[in-house]
């Protein structure tokens, strides 16, 4: 199964409109309606804030996409196009449109949008996908560096740091780190 590599955003203009595309590797449905939630706020003033999202969480397919607007079948749906055609999956992408002023009409919306969400997920790189899910790692604070060190370098992201007694860090990453991180010795690790 192919996804995204990393989160993106690309950006480029068509008569006057400003489109922005944005697209990041999901593990949920729940992730990928965050995600556009908070382009969406984000983006408060945009004309548009279409979005596509294929998703395989817990053995469910959900496949959505939005025209936020725009006629019907003319911005999400050609973004699911893409994705679909560009086989990848557990990803979320949300174009942006500032209208310029001048209209695009219906064929000139299905490219742009099409164009959005593949720049976007070309920009971002497809790889093969990997699993990632939520930890809670509680260490000492002479373990700091070495938790960060492997953490980074297994592309892991941090979602909360805590300071208190002993350091807790909530963390999305891959199995292979929890398995490492949970046969370091003096760390506790838990999943979400």
């Amino acid at each position: 199964m192919k996804s995204v590599e990393k989160e993106c955003v690309i950006e480029f203009e068509e008569r006057k409109s400003k489109f922005i595309g944005y697209v990041k590797p999901v593990g949920s449905k729940q992730e990928a309606e965050d995600f556009i939630a908070s382009i969406r706020e984000k983006h408060k003033d945009a004309t548009h804030n279409c979005t596509a999202y294929k998703v395989i969480d817990n053995g469910q397919e959900y496949f959505k996409t939005d025209d936020d607007g725009e006629p019907s079948g003319t911005a999400g749906k050609p973004m699911g196009d893409i994705i679909t055609y560009m086989e990848v999956t557990n990803l979320a992408v949300v174009a942006t449109r500032y209208f310029g002023g001048i209209k695009l009409g219906a064929g000139g919306l299905v490219r742009n949008y099409a164009k959005t969400a593949k720049l976007a997920i070309q920009e971002a790189g497809i790889a093969e996908y990997v699993e990632r899910k939520v930890y809670m790692i509680d260490f000492p604070y002479e373990k700091i560096g070495d938790i960060e060190m492997l953490i980074d370098s297994m592309g892991g992201e941090y979602l909360d740091k805590g300071f208190n007694e002993r350091v807790t860090y909530k963390v999305r990453t891959d199995l292979t780190a929890f398995e490492t991180l949970k046969n370091t010795k003096g760390v506790l690790v838990i999943e979400l």
